[in-house]
């Protein structure tokens, strides 16, 4: 039996509604291939809050979990040259490099904070 977190589903809700149940990275509108993401991981005591949370594909969730993308304080999104040394691959990731957010809340106090970015870029990106 899977046990989910508390405010995890909430957290979802907010984080989908917030971007217009859209992926913050590229616009795609499929709902069931969207996760909400945490900026800074609940585990390292980042917060159930749609300011660090973004709405995204799942392998471009994954991607960001594992540090082989990053999100930027002005909202660029940051590829790593990993991809290519450790798989050889990632030409469709890399056309995303340096992009604006295809989406972002509304509501200024829905918005990626550049505090959870910034964690996000040092402690996780892996550039």
């Amino acid at each position: 039996m899977t046990r989910t977190r508390l405010g995890q589903g909430a957290f979802r809700v907010l984080v989908t509604d917030a971007y217009d149940r859209r992926c913050a990275v590229t616009g795609e509108r499929t709902l069931p291939a969207l996760e909400a993401a945490h900026i800074k991981p609940f585990s390292k005591s980042g917060p159930n809050l749609t300011e660090n949370g973004l709405l995204m594909r799942s392998d471009l969730h994954k991607l960001f979990d594992f540090g082989y993308i990053s999100i930027t304080p002005e909202l660029h999104v940051e590829v790593s040259r990993k991809i290519k040394e450790e798989y050889e691959n990632g030409r469709d990731y890399y056309a995303l490099h340096g992009k604006k957010l295809a989406v972002t809340p509304v509501a200024p106090k829905d918005r990626p904070s550049s505090q959870f970015l910034q964690w996000h870029n040092q402690n996780v990106y892996l550039g």
